[in-house]
C-alpha cells in the first residue's frame, strides 16, 4: 500500500512540480496551498509524512508545526520542511520545534525523495509499538539506542527487587531518574500538614511512576512505596530527558508507553514534551529568576555553567548556547562570561515558540 504525503506549500508551479515528482515515486500526495488548510488536510487524512513550506500566508510553516505536534493524533507525522531560505538561523529554529528534517529549494529530485524514504522508515520503526513490559521497554531503549543522536544511553538495565514496604524515593528527594514497575504493585503518597499519609495513585507492572516530578520540577512530588513484592527497573534522568527530547519518533513512542495510550495523560505529557527549546529554555531562565530572586521586579543575573542549563531544559549543550545567542541577538539578555542577566524576562516569559 503506497505512502501518503501531504505536501504544504503556497506556490502553484513548485506545489506542482514537486507532487508530480513524489507521485512518480508512486507515493500518493495531497497537496495545500496554505498552513491553515495544511493543519486541517493533516488532521483528516493523516498522513505517513509532511513536507511543508516556511514562509506562507494564514499560517506559516512553523506554525503548522507547532500545532500539529500539540495534537496527539498528528504529533508522530515525519515533518519535513521545504524551504528556500538557506540562513542556519531558519534551519535552527526548524529543528529546535522538533521538524525531523528539511530539504533546501532548489533540490535534487533524489535529495527529496531520500528524505522521504528514510524519514519514513525511522517512523515506521517506532510506530510499531512496544509491549508494556520489560522486554519491551529494553527493545525499545535498544533501538533507540542505535540513532546517533541517543547513543550515549546506559547500557546497565538491571532490575532491582523491592520488598513490601520499602520506599522507592520520598517525597522532596532530588528526582534523579524514573522508574519502570516490572511486576509487583507500588502506591504513591504525600503526607498534609497533620502529618497524615493519603494516597496519589496506586500502580502495577507497566507502569512508570516518577516522570512527571522531573518534568515539572526537580524534586519527587510524592513518594513511592512498594504494596507487594516487586521488581523494579531505574532509568537515569539523563536518560529519560534524551528519549523524550531528542528525537521526536522516539519522543512519540515514548510518551504512548509512558501514558499507556491514554489520551488525555498522553495530551498533557506532548504539552510538556513538546515545548519548543527556545522555550523551555525561556522558561527555565524565568523559573530560576523566579526561585532565587526576592522581587520579581528590575534586572536579575545568575551565573550558571552552559551544562548546567542545558541539564534543566533536557537538551545538548551546543543547543543551549545556540538558543542564548539568539536571545541576546533579540535583546532579551545580555551574557558576561557565565552570568546571563535577564533584561526582558516579560518577553521570555510569555514567548510561545
Amino acid at each position: 500500500m503506497s505512502k501518503t504525503i501531504l505536501l504544504i506549500e503556497d506556490n502553484l508551479e513548485m506545489r506542482e512540480n514537486t507532487a508530480e515528482i513524489i507521485e512518480l515515486a508512486n507515493y500518493k500526495v495531497i497537496t495545500a496551498e496554505n498552513g491553515k488548510i495544511g493543519v486541517d488536510m493533516a488532521k483528516k487524512h493523516h498522513p505517513d509524512l509532511i513536507i511543508c513550506d516556511i514562509m506562507m500566508p494564514e499560517m506559516d510553516g512553523y506554525g503548522v508545526l507547532y500545532i500539529l505536534s500539540k495534537d496527539p493524533t498528528t504529533c508522530s507525522i515525519p515533518f519535513v520542511f521545504l524551504t528556500a531560505k538557506a540562513e542556519k538561523s531558519e534551519f535552527r529554529k526548524g529543528m529546535n520545534l522538533g521538524a525531523d528534517d528539511y530539504v533546501t529549494k532548489p533540490f535534487e529530485e533524489m535529495e527529496l525523495l531520500n528524505v522521504i524514504e528514510s524519514r519514513i522508515a525511522r517512523s515506521q520503526l517506532f510506530k510499531q509499538g512496544y509491549d508494556q513490559s520489560l522486554s519491551g521497554v529494553t527493545s525499545f531503549m535498544n533501538e533507540a539506542k542505535g540513532l546517533e543522536e541517543l547513543s550515549k544511553l546506559s547500557e546497565d538495565r538491571k532490575t532491582r527487587k523491592y520488598k513490601k514496604k520499602e520506599v522507592i524515593f520520598h517525597e522532596g528527594d532530588y528526582a534523579g531518574a524514573i522508574y519502570f514497575i516490572n511486576s509487583g504493585r507500588v502506591r504513591t503518597y504525600k503526607v498534609n500538614d497533620d502529618g497524615k499519609e493519603y494516597s496519589v495513585n496506586l500502580y502495577k507492572g507497566g507502569d512508570f511512576i516518577g516522570y512527571l516530578s522531573i518534568l515539572e520540577g526537580e524534586e519527587f512530588i510524592d513518594t513511592a512505596e512498594v504494596m507487594e513484592d516487586a521488581d523494579v527497573l531505574k532509568i537515569p534522568k539523563e536518560d529519560f530527558l534524551d528519549l523524550l527530547y531528542k528525537n521526536r519518533d522516539v519522543s512519540n513512542s515514548f510518551i504512548k508507553m509512558l501514558a499507556h495510550n491514554i489520551a488525555e495523560k498522553e495530551s498533557k505529557l506532548l504539552n510538556l514534551a513538546y515545548d519548543s527549546v527556545r522555550k523551555r529554555v525561556a522558561d527555565a531562565l524565568v523559573e530560576l529568576k523566579n526561585k532565587y530572586k526576592d522581587h520579581a521586579e528590575g534586572e536579575f543575573s545568575i551565573a550558571i555553567s552552559r551544562n548546567e542549563l542545558a541539564s534543566l531544559v533536557g537538551t545538548s549543550t551546543e543547543t543551549v548556547i545556540r538558543t542564548l545567542s539568539d536571545f541576546k541577538d533579540e535583546g532579551m539578555i545580555s551574557i558576561k562570561g557565565s552570568k546571563i542577566t535577564l533584561d526582558k524576562p516579560e518577553q521570555l516569559a510569555n514567548l510561545r515558540f
